[in-house]
């Protein structure tokens, strides 16, 4: 399942706990591109490999958006399927849907039997896998590309045909059941991540709820309500299917048109949730985790969503608090006062209301309460003195080495280009990408650091470990 990222491409450095963390650093471009510009010193590599990189976008007569990235440096293809459906389409009482499906959709079709599809792929020297976030559910393989076309009829036929039976379904929901058990009850930490979601926002329940859902909700639903979840979202034209790698354009839609174009397209209603009221007060809570060897905590203030103007400069100035050990955080509270053993900092990156996000482990020793002042401290001093140009060329050169490391899987492509078109409606938005966070100025950082962290608008948990029995802490 996908969880939180900073600007998507850095997810992977923001939680280590793997249970938590999406898929890693992902970005767009070419493999030969990349290998030549990571030989390169200039800065502008990163955007001249994003301008030049070819996108191809189609729709079909039922809807289907199709997006083509071709590049014949390396023989694979990727292919990523992503569905416009999310922990944030689901009503009350009927919460973990979109994550149930992340494993019903291995289950069979009319034309292949249960687990079958891994079986395919992967004799085929092939790797596959879904996850599932607030905001969408993908599906993607990367295959040898002469395999193209056996992902591409894999992927039509569930769509087409998904086996939603009794069985499979009281199979899968046992499965997921056991899956919260394991990713959420036995880990440490994993309650309070859901916990501050509660929290931050309270009755807005698209994000305010999980993704993997209430154990309750799917003990009680019934086969009828997985159905019709089904058939409201699963649509070709509530999805967009990105291919990335060594393939024809043409011959590639050929058989897109072959596999996919008898698929019907069914009405989805337009998602319009209601609006996020202003937090107008701090919360605050704590929780004992039985689980968590020492403290923690976390504080979240509300911020745009992503892509939103403010949004890069928020994304800039968590790299600068945050990203490494140079960072202002991890200097403060780690090395110079040996408050923390970790923290992590940066945006949750979601479509909709978004959340700027910092989370710590305590030293031994160390409450919460020690840290959490400093935290406010650094941000306060963003506010009032900016940042240094040090610092802001230290988060460009960042976000140019991210991307240009990222231009080299297939699947990475594949995977960006889908959000793109599905969020924003055009994959080769993608483009200006590098340029937007170029732009931003240590002006800009200075003006969000005093405009989004009023304790009016934070909220704050804190962990503790609970005693241990005979009250030994």
């Amino acid at each position: 399942m996908a969880r939180r990222g900073t600007a998507w491409y850095l997810g992977a450095m923001k939680k280590t706990t793997p249970w938590l963390v999406a898929a890693g650093v992902v970005v767009v471009g070419g493999l030969g591109t990349m290998l030549a510009l990571a030989q390169e010193a200039s800065p502008p590599s990163a955007q001249s490999a994003l301008s030049g990189l070819r996108i191809r976008r189609e729709r079909l007569d039922n809807g289907l958006r199709v997006v083509m990235n071709p590049d014949r440096t390396v023989p694979t293809v990727a292919i990523a399927l992503y569905y416009d459906v999310g922990s944030r389409n689901e009503v009350r009482g009927r919460s973990g849907f979109a994550h149930l499906f992340e494993h019903m959709m291995f289950q069979g079709s009319a034309n292949v039997g249960k687990g079958e599809h891994f079986v395919l792929v992967m004799n085929r020297g092939g790797s596959l896998n879904g996850t599932t976030s607030h905001d969408r559910t993908n599906y993607y393989e990367t295959l040898p590309q002469n395999e193209l076309a056996l992902g591409l009829w894999l992927e039509a036929d569930r769509m087409r045909s998904l086996a939603i039976t009794e069985e499979n379904f009281e199979n899968q929901r046992q499965v997921v059941m056991e899956e919260w058990r394991q990713s959420y009850g036995d880990q440490p930490y994993a309650m309070s991540f859901l916990r501050i979601n509660e929290l931050a926002y309270g009755d807005y329940w698209p994000y305010a709820h999980s993704t993997i859902g209430d154990l309750r909700d799917l003990e009680n639903a019934p086969l009828t309500a997985v159905q019709e979840f089904f058939d409201t979202y699963y649509a070709p034209n509530n999805a967009v299917l990105s291919i990335a790698g060594d393939f024809d354009p043409d011959e590639a839609l050929e058989l897109v048109r072959r596999y996919f174009g008898d698929i019907g397209e069914r009405p989805v209603a337009p998602y319009r949730p209601a609006a996020l009221r202003p937090q107008t007060s701090e919360r605050t809570d704590t929780i004992q985790d039985p689980h968590a060897p020492l403290p923690a905590f976390h504080i979240a203030w509300h911020i745009p969503p992503m892509r939103e103007a403010d949004h890069y400069a928020l994304e800039m100035m968590g790299l600068i608090l945050g990203d490494g050990e140079s960072s202002r955080l991890y200097q403060e509270l780690v090395k110079e006062h040996e408050l923390c053993q970790e923290v992590f900092v940066g945006t949750d990156d979601r479509r909709g209301p978004d959340l700027f996000s910092v989370w710590a482990i305590m030293a031994q020793g160390r409450a919460p309460a020690d840290a959490q002042g400093r935290v406010y401290s650094q941000i306060e001093a963003i506010a009032r003195e900016g940042v240094t140009e040090r610092e802001l060329e230290k988060a460009r050169n960042r976000i140019r080495s991210v991307f240009v490391f990222g231009l080299q899987s297939n699947l990475q492509r594949a995977q960006r280009l889908a959000e793109h078109e599905l969020y924003w409606g055009d994959a080769a938005l993608i483009r200006g990408e590098v340029d937007r966070y170029l732009a931003v100025t240590r002006a800009d950082i200075r003006r969000v650091a005093g405009q989004y962290f009023a304790a009016t608008n934070r909220t704050v948990l804190d962990v503790v470990p609970a005693p241990r029995e005979g009250g030994a802490e």
